[in-house]
């Protein structure tokens, strides 16, 4: 984290020079051309937003391989010293300085400048497209390498297979537990699902009567266990209506009898 952040102005002020030198070759090459200076400016202003956008894009990548792991230094011995990482994010005030040596004796300033501009543009490229991948490329070649990455990946593998595991016996638990709460539920419950199918069968033959009889065994059912015994009780008392009354239809309204007893809300009517 300490090489990062000492890393990161000089990153952004190389990057800045990059992107400077290449806008100085576009603007004298326009100008070679013949163009004049509202075209390059109405040019340069659409492109702005762009130009940032690539640089935003350019600098989250590289931030995000300076800081690397110990682990990945072991894969990446060259690649992930200070030293390399210095002369990566540097290279074009690099390039710019041999382009300037390259170009001492000329007279013109424009030239002069072409030079250094030339020289950042071709080293980094050079150095961030070509030799950079290349050489890691070539780190992961290496057979220490190679040992780590494989020894890295076999244990990722083996940690997500055993958070699987866990994953499915933390279930398995859920479920086993949601079945032995059914069951004793069912045992509780059965007296009292067949009396709300009793009541069901009823209709709305002495309804106030009927509802409210209804009523106390949904809240007997939700102090035993909440809306999820609520729902058994339910379901076990129009099974046992459906049983006992197979030619006729069965109109559910425990639904409408309990609604708002805990959480339990009767479905809209459409």
């Amino acid at each position: 984290m300490v090489r990062r952040n000492r890393l990161r102005p000089v990153h952004i002020a190389s990057t800045s020079w990059f992107i400077l030198s290449a806008g100085y070759i576009l603007v004298l090459a326009l100008r070679q051309a013949g163009k004049s200076w509202w075209v390059i400016v109405s040019l340069s202003g659409y492109s702005t937003l762009l130009v940032l956008l690539l640089i935003s894009l350019y600098l989250f990548a590289i931030f995000r391989g300076v800081a690397r792991s110990q682990k990945i230094q072991v894969e990446h011995p060259l690649t992930s010293t200070g030293y390399y990482m210095a002369f990566y994010v540097s290279t074009p005030f690099l390039g710019g300085l041999a382009g300037m040596l390259g170009m001492i004796g000329e007279a013109r300033v424009s030239q002069f400048l072409l030079g250094i501009a030339l020289g950042s543009l071709w080293a980094t490229f050079s150095v961030w497209i070509v030799v950079d991948p290349a050489a890691g490329f070539l780190e992961m070649l290496l057979p220490a390498s190679r040992k780590h990455r494989l020894e890295r990946l076999a244990a990722l593998r083996a940690w997500r297979e055993e958070r699987e595991k866990e994953r499915k016996r933390l279930l398995a638990e859920v479920d086993e537990q949601e079945r032995m709460e059914q069951r004793q539920w069912q045992q509780i419950l059965e007296p009292h699902a067949e009396k709300l199918a009793e009541l069901l069968l009823k209709g709305q033959r002495g309804y106030k009567e009927v509802e409210e009889e209804a009523v106390g065994l949904g809240v007997r059912a939700w102090q035993i266990g909440g809306l999820n015994c609520m729902r058994e009780l339910h379901l076990m008392a129009m099974e046992l209506c459906k049983s006992q009354n197979k030619d006729s239809s069965i109109i559910d309204y425990v639904s409408f009898w309990w609604d708002g007893i805990g959480s339990w809300r009767s479905p809209s009517v459409v």
